[in-house]
């Protein structure tokens, strides 16, 4: 018979362990954070213990331990989670756990090589961790002598004791994604199209702490309604990241219809990307957002160089945050591949970006041709009417 253990799941945190003294913040932050995330699963607690989160299920026979573990992955702030068991005692209720452990471990009969890793973080422990594992290394060639081999460079198991007021073994480690609890950075807009940038763009910055919304140009007749599934299917796949996101849909064709009436054509890119971002930036202050986030890369197209850039820029009075800005299109692809909006993306199903694209668009724009160009358009009129136009979509977190 199984010894009494707790089963239980321990997320460690990373750069938050660095914090001063609002260290505290960030912990309560990711614990409600995780909280929120596993809530679906059945009752648990999430409880804080120096640089880990303990996941305690009140009923661990009936708690889907790895779809806890695949949810706790995706919580910005955890580097990793180990399933694990944790108990009492002194050294003999050590070495009998790491032997029932281990039983689990070799229940398909395949000889394995292996290692122990301890650490003692009880100072009050009598052995220190280098006896800890040996002892508990020499327990498990003794209870498993046909099956386990030393290996302490390529094992097939580490098994990791942690001595503490309650002891924990654990042999698996699933990789997170690091970075910062989302809502400890303030709060963003990001500007969702149906390209690739974008949600790599919106992850990485809600990596960083930030609380994301969206806000999408959709240009109906121009572009089909399977368009705009398209960035819904985004940014539910987003929202395994961020949490809970509202996607704020834009009528946009009026605004790309006159500019495209009155404008020249070298100009036309630059002066939509300058109507978005005014459109962008009174969402964001109606939202309580701080800054806009975009998926630009410099030089990666005409309307992306440094002088368009800053005309563009100009146009609204709060930060733009552009995580690509440094990265080339491999390097955003092959994140886009990692958090699975790749394959989403290239679907082809146009948006409001491809919709008038000028051939040959002006890449040292001034500001002041801009302004003169915008100065006797309706564009504050058409904003109004983009506006009230505008409806609200909530993406539900995956359940």
């Amino acid at each position: 018979m199984p010894l009494p253990h707790d089963r239980i799941l321990l997320a460690r945190i990373g750069e938050i362990s660095l914090k001063g003294l609002n260290r505290g913040d960030f912990e309560g932050k990711l614990a409600a954070n995780l909280q929120r995330r596993l809530k679906s699963l059945g009752d648990l607690r999430v409880v804080r213990s120096q640089s880990i989160l303990r996941i305690e299920p009140s009923d661990p026979d009936h708690f889907d331990f790895e779809e806890a573990i695949r949810r706790t992955t995706f919580v910005f702030g955890i580097v990793s989670v180990n399933p694990a068991r944790s108990f009492g005692g002194g050294m003999p209720e050590i070495l009998a756990q790491s032997v029932d452990h281990m039983a689990g471990v070799l229940a398909d009969g395949r000889p394995r090589t292996f290692k122990v890793e301890s650490r003692r973080s009880d100072k009050r422990f009598p052995l220190e961790s280098p006896a800890i594992s040996r002892d508990v290394g020499a327990a498990l060639l003794q209870a498993y002598p046909d099956q386990l081999t030393v290996d302490v460079k390529h094992p097939d198991v580490t098994l990791r004791v942690e001595v503490r007021d309650t002891h924990l073994i654990f042999d698996r480690t699933v990789r997170g994604h690091r970075g910062l609890p989302v809502g400890t950075a303030g709060k963003a807009l990001l500007l969702l199209s149906g390209g690739i940038d974008s949600p790599v763009a919106g992850y990485m910055m809600a990596s960083r702490g930030l609380e994301l919304e969206c806000v999408h140009f959709q240009s109906m007749p121009f572009t089909s309604e399977r368009a705009l599934e398209k960035v819904m299917d985004l940014a539910g796949k987003l929202s395994l990241y961020t949490g809970r996101l509202q996607v704020h849909v834009v009528p946009f064709a009026g605004i790309q219809t006159m500019l495209r009436d009155r404008i020249p054509e070298d100009m036309l890119t630059l002066l939509t990307r300058r109507a978005m971002m005014r459109v962008a930036e009174r969402i964001a202050r109606q939202r309580g957002c701080k800054a806009l986030v975009t998926g630009e890369s410099l030089g990666q197209v005409a309307s992306q160089t440094l002088h368009a850039l800053a005309v563009t820029d100009a146009v609204v009075d709060m930060p733009v945050f552009r995580p690509l800005i440094g990265l080339d299109k491999d390097a955003t692809i092959e994140v886009a591949r990692r958090i699975d909006t790749f394959e989403t993306s290239i679907q082809p199903y146009e948006d409001c970006c491809t919709v008038f694209v000028a051939k040959h668009p002006k890449t040292r724009p001034h500001r002041s041709d801009c302004d003169a160009l915008e100065k006797d358009l309706p564009l504050a009129g058409l904003i109004e009417e983009a506006l009230l136009g505008l409806v609200t979509r909530k993406v539900a977190l995956e359940p």
